[in-house]
Order: C-alpha cells, then sequence, then structure tokens
C-alpha cells in the first residue's frame, strides 16, 4: 500500500490536470469563430459585418459573466458555479450546431460566451485544494490555457470546416464540453468550502458593470464599422464613461463589492493587469495579422496561399510555446521573481512582433515567429495570476483574476479595432489588405510590446534599486 503522503500527492495531480482540461476545453471553444465567420457569412446569407456579430456577442458576454463568475467563485459553492456555467456553454454549443437561422446561432455564441469565466473559477478551485507549494504552478499552468486553447482550436476549426462542415466544428466543441463536465463532476470535491465567506451577491454592482463594459466594448468592436466618429460610437464611449464612473462609487461604498478596487490598487496586481491589457492587445493584432498572411494568395507579395484547411495550423506554435514557457516558469520561479518574469515575456513578445515584421514571406519564417510570440504570451500569462494570487486573500482571488481576464479581452477588442483601423486604412479597392497595411499592423504589434517590456524593464529595476538601498 502507497503512503497516505503518495496518495494525496496523486490525488492533487489528478485534480490539477482536471481543472486544466475543464480550462482548456473551454478556451478551445471560445477560440471557434474568426476562421469561419466567412464561412457563416455564406450560410446564413449575411454580410461580412453582420456575421462578424458572432465573435462580438461572444465576447460582450464573456466580460459581464467573468467578474460575476469569479466573485461567485470566491464563495462557498465554487464546484456548483462550474458545472453550472459548463452546462450553459454546452447548451450554446448545441444550439450554435443546429441554428436553422442566424439570430439561433447568436444566441449560442452569447452561451458560448461564459467559456471567459471558467479560467477564473478553477483558479479558486485549485487554491482551495491544492497544497500552498502547488498553488502557484496550478494558478500559472490554468492561466496559461488562454493561449494554449487559441493555438489548438485554430487548426481544429480549419480542419473540421474544411474537410467536413462548419456545424461539425460547434458539434466538436460540445463532446469537449461533455467530456469536461464528467471528469469535472467525477474528480473535484463536493460540498461547500467551509472557509469562504456568506455574503449577498452584489446585484447592483454587477448590473452597473455589466452596462457599462458592455457599452465601451461594443464601441471598441463596432467602432470601425459604425465609424468613431459617429452618433452610435460616440454614444457608447459616453454611456460607458458615466455608467462605470457611478459603478466606481457604488463598489467604493459597499460591503462585498463585484471587484474589490482597494485589492486592485496592490503594486503586484496593477503591474499583472496593466500587463494583460497591454499584451492582449499585442497578442490579438499578431494572431489576426498572422491568420490573414496565412491564408492571402501569393501574388499579394506577402501571403502564404494556403487553404482554410490548414491556415489555422500556423497559429498551433503559440499553444506549444505558451505551454512549454509555463514549464520553464515552474523551473526559473524559485530562482528568479514572479515579477521579473513579465518583463521577459513582453522581451520574447517583442522579438517574435519584430521577427515577423520583418520576414513573414515564408512559412517556416512565420512559425518560428509563432513560437516565440507562445513562449512570450506564456511566460507572461502564467505570471500574472501568480502575482495576484501572491498578494491578494483567498476569498478575493476569483475577482482580483477575473478582472485580470477582462482587461486581456479588452487589451484583445482594442487590439481588433487597432488592427482593423489599419488594415482598412490600407486596403486594395476589392478591399484585401496589402503589404504596407500588413507591415504597419506588425510595426504597431511590435510597439505596443516594446512599450510594455520597457515598463515593466523600468518598474523591475526600480524596485531592486529600493531593495539595495533598503
Amino acid at each position: 500500500m502507497l503512503p497516505v503522503s503518495e496518495n494525496r500527492s496523486g490525488t492533487q495531480r489528478r485534480l490539477l490536470s482536471i481543472l486544466v482540461y475543464g480550462a482548456l476545453s473551454t478556451s478551445i471553444v471560445s477560440s471557434l469563430g474568426i476562421l469561419l465567420v466567412p464561412t457563416i457569412a455564406t450560410h446564413f446569407d449575411v454580410p461580412i459585418g453582420t456575421a462578424q456579430w458572432m465573435l462580438t456577442v461572444n465576447l460582450l458576454v464573456g466580460a459581464v459573466a467573468t467578474p460575476v463568475l469569479g466573485r461567485l467563485s470566491d464563495g462557498p459553492h465554487k464546484k456548483r458555479i462550474l458545472l453550472i456555467a459548463l452546462s450553459l456553454i454546452l447548451v450554446g454549443s448545441v444550439i450554435a450546431a443546429t441554428a436553422p437561422t442566424f439570430g439561433f446561432f447568436l444566441f449560442g455564441r452569447a452561451l458560448q460566451g461564459l467559456t471567459y469565466g471558467v479560467v477564473p473559477v478553477s483558479m479558486s478551485l485549485a487554491r482551495r485544494y491544492l497544497p500552498a507549494d502547488r498553488t502557484q504552478f496550478g494558478i500559472s499552468s490554468l492561466s496559461v490555457t488562454a493561449a494554449s486553447g487559441v493555438g489548438i482550436g485554430y487548426p481544429l476549426t480549419g480542419l473540421i470546416a474544411g474537410f467536413i462542415d462548419f456545424r461539425f466544428a460547434f458539434w466538436f466543441a460540445a463532446l469537449f464540453v461533455v467530456t469536461a463536465i464528467i471528469v469535472i463532476a467525477r474528480g473535484v470535491p463536493s460540498g461547500r468550502d467551509s472557509t469562504a465567506p456568506r455574503s449577498r451577491f452584489d446585484v447592483p454592482g454587477a448590473a452597473l458593470f455589466g452596462v457599462g463594459l458592455g457599452a465601451l466594448l461594443l464601441a471598441i468592436s463596432e467602432g470601425a464599422n459604425w465609424g468613431w466618429g459617429s452618433v452610435a460610437t460616440v454614444g457608447c464611449f459616453a454611456v460607458a464613461a458615466v455608467v462605470l464612473a457611478v459603478w466606481v462609487m457604488v463598489e467604493l461604498r459597499t460591503a462585498r463589492p463585484l471587484i474589490n478596487l482597494r485589492v486592485l490598487r496592490v503594486g503586484d496586481v496593477m503591474l499583472a493587469n496593466a500587463t494583460g491589457l497591454g499584451l492582449g492587445a499585442a497578442m490579438y493584432i499578431g494572431l489576426s495579422v498572422v491568420s490573414l498572411v496565412a491564408q492571402a494568395p501569393a501574388g499579394a507579395g506577402f501571403g502564404l496561399d494556403l487553404p482554410l484547411t490548414w491556415a489555422g495550423f500556423v497559429v498551433l506554435p503559440v499553444s506549444i510555446g505558451s505551454m512549454g514557457a509555463n514549464q520553464l516558469v515552474r523551473i526559473f520561479s524559485k530562482r528568479i521573481p514572479m515579477a521579473t518574469m513579465l518583463p521577459i515575456g513582453a522581451a520574447l513578445c517583442t522579438v517574435a512582433t519584430l521577427s515577423l515584421l520583418l520576414a513573414h514571406n515564408e512559412l517556416w519564417q512565420v512559425l518560428g515567429g509563432m513560437v516565440i510570440f507562445g513562449l512570450g504570451v506564456g511566460t507572461s500569462y502564467a505570471a500574472m495570476p501568480a502575482l495576484i494570487a501572491r498578494r491578494v486573500a483567498a476569498d478575493e482571488l476569483g475577482s482580483a483574476v477575473s478582472f485580470n481576464q477582462i482587461l486581456r479581452t479588452m487589451g484583445g477588442s482594442l487590439g481588433s479595432a487597432i488592427s482593423g483601423a489599419v488594415l482598412a486604412a490600407h486596403a486594395t479597392a476589392a478591399g484585401a489588405p496589402t503589404s504596407v497595411g500588413i507591415d504597419l499592423a506588425f510595426a504597431l504589434a511590435a510597439i505596443g510590446c516594446a512599450v510594455v517590456c520597457a515598463a515593466l524593464t523600468t518598474h523591475a529595476l526600480t524596485i531592486r534599486r529600493r531593495v539595495a538601498l533598503a
């Protein structure tokens, strides 16, 4: 018979694997979309601009649901919250796979937006059940699944949509979520978390934050289509500013708010959040532009001329790199502080985007850039939640990490708007991107990563100087 300590260690490893699998499955589901927009537009006979709402509605629901699930996961019913979220994602996947009209399809995509909130809930479970010496690695592993899932989801989407039909991509998502529900129901401990506080949910804060953030993301996502100076865009920005200002005042006066704004003022938490926003924008610019490069014809001067079936595989190295980075962070975190990992990750992202700017006409050049990009994103994503978890109380982890997830999402929306505006401003008469637009988009991603890297490096050197003087 194995000693009790060995049995317990094996159980803890299985628990982390189960949580990572559940988070990875939903991350793959969230990556369904970008490659399928033209296919969806053709199938449902809607314009490309209308089909883009399959991305927008998913993003809006995710941005609102993430802090709600994060705060609920700080309560006593963590496992129940996770299973309910996964069940709704499953329903959304089935609806998207069987939708007879575009409206029903959008409803399914909206339910799939709950995927963004699964990682914070999983992190709360990891902190609840994993021992202290494995909590940091567990939380880092769960954070990296966001990048890993995208790298896996893109090629799977291309294969399924290219060889079979786009509906099978959503059936595959449903099957994936079913397996996640089964393993989590069987493998995660049941029962209430007796250490979690019991308090009333902040309904006013959730409502105000949902309206304000929804208006902000809607303006950023649709500004290029509506016109940045249009009444709709300016109106959404104005509503967002007013509602979010009211939300801040309400949260500061609430005993247990949806998001504890006082926690966000902690140095390490602010550092992680700023990094999430900046690298989230750069990551989306890089992935979206690389997808265009992969599918563009060779005659365009920058294209690899890959069919949809294989175009998604150019993003697969991001998944490989991010998973490898998570293991490296685990090894070197004993010698290198987590705060130092952030500028290292940003530096790798800068190198990757610069290499793609200078050379992206050959497949090996793009794949090499994506591997380095994955290493950079994986390093940063592994360090961010670990920094937050180190500085906040256990009953605030879900809320604090969910806000970091929101900032990553907002960064992605901002990156999407920037890349879309740049490519539209440098397009052919037929609306296709040009090499000038592609190069400029890569340059902006590189500049963004370099700015984040410089800021993080300056902060790390300042802290080290203060410590030396003390």
